[in-house]
């Protein structure tokens, strides 16, 4: 409804709501309009200005939380903010005529709702210390790479062994210290190793075609793209890379630095449906240890949604560690969380955050995800030794 129908019973009642929307309830950082949503929330800050929550945790140092208020530069940290509780009053005076109308919400009634467990396969001794985790996008097999003798172990969709490859060992075809996989449109299977740093690419049956060494610091996160390239975070470097291979003949044939300032970055993820690319950062300093940035970025390599550990804590109970990094079939971005431990929902990047938790038990250290074509969400779960298969409701 307009302020206009709203305050149709007289021109002074209609400016002063007009006045009202224009000087009271806008932040006058970001200007836009506050509201009851989290990141939309008026803020106290210990100075008495008032700014929106999106604005505290842009303005809040990652590692220390201290913000300087935009007004008049009296100190302060972000997690002494506190609600405004008369804007909050006087928007809900003003009611419908100031609040978004229907159409307006953001994308979280489109996210997956509560998961719930279906079943869960491998296991201590069929996996060891499991670190990476991949669907191959033609046969649905599981693909994990862990700490066993033999590095890549393949599912079939019902969770039993079909076969495993990747020797331990110091050869250049041996796997040493697999940290993450991916599984290409053709049914290649491509390991980052960060115990000799390389990146190593497998037929589906163990074949090595390539081993790339000397290209990275410390390759880490690796995926593959639409058009079949592959993605890859150098968490040394802090950089990301593409690279074109013809994988049946086993050439890279062009290789590109995508990003080069990024701050440890480790998991990587690529929406199917935008080409949107995720990039989990780990940054290191004091007080940084447990600390975590995602990054999206467009198929053009445009920032288009950032948030960090300090960000989600604002929406979310509990302190958020994140592990992993996907995208669900609708867009949204999905992380795995080790502190609670958890699964949440992020919403799309455009819309950040829209935090909706979406396995909140039954996990003890996630460390990867990744979703099936029917939208069953996979985790592998590094302490249990085991993916579980997660059922996703959307009603």
């Amino acid at each position: 409804m307009s302020i206009e129908s709203a305050a149709g019973s007289g021109p002074a009642l209609r400016e002063l709501l007009r006045e009202a929307e224009t000087s009271l309830l806008e932040c006058k950082v970001c200007f836009e309009r506050f509201g009851h949503r989290q990141q939309r929330r008026p803020r106290n800050l210990s100075c008495g200005h008032v700014v929106c929550l999106a604005c505290v945790a842009a303005l809040a140092h990652p590692r220390t939380l201290a913000l300087e208020c935009p007004f008049c530069r009296r100190a302060c940290r972000g997690c002494d903010t506190s609600d405004c509780l008369p804007l909050l009053h006087f928007l809900e005076l003003l009611g419908s005529a100031l609040r978004p109308g229907p159409a307006a919400p953001r994308a979280a009634p489109a996210a997956p709702g509560v998961l719930t467990c279906q079943h869960a396969f491998g296991g201590w001794g069929t996996l060891v210390n499991p670190t990476g985790l991949a669907l191959c996008p033609k046969t649905g097999r599981v693909v994990v790479v862990h700490d066993g003798k033999r590095r890549v172990k393949v599912f079939d969709s019902g969770g039993g062994c079909a076969h495993q490859f990747g020797e331990k060992g110091d050869a250049a075809q041996d796997l040493r210290y697999p940290v993450d996989v991916t599984v290409t449109s053709d049914c290649h299977v491509v390991v980052t190793d960060a115990g000799d740093r390389s990146l190593k690419v497998f037929d589906f049956f163990g074949q090595i075609k390539l081993v790339l060494g000397g290209h990275f610091c410390l390759p880490w996160g690796v995926e593959t793209t639409p058009q079949n390239g592959v993605l890859v975070t150098d968490a040394e470097a802090g950089s990301l890379h593409l690279l074109e291979v013809d994988f049946p003949e086993g050439v890279l044939r062009r290789t590109e630095r995508l990003q080069a300032h990024l701050r440890r970055p480790r998991g990587v993820a690529v929406s199917w449906l935008t080409g949107a690319i995720a990039v989990l950062e780990h940054p290191l300093g004091p007080g940084a240890c447990s600390s975590t940035t995602v990054k999206v970025f467009s198929a053009s390599m445009q920032l288009i949604g950032q948030v960090d550990s300090f960000g989600l804590s604002l929406f979310f109970p509990s302190k958020i560690t994140a592990s992993a990094v996907a995208f669900d079939h609708q867009g949204n971005v999905v992380v795995a969380d080790t502190s609670s431990p958890a699964v949440l929902c992020l919403g799309k990047p455009e819309e950040f955050p829209v935090l909706k938790p979406i396995v909140t038990h039954g996990l003890s250290h996630p460390v990867a995800l990744t979703f099936t074509k029917e939208s069953s969400l996979l985790v592998l779960d590094s302490a249990a030794h085991s993916v579980k298969v997660y059922k996703i409701d959307w009603g």
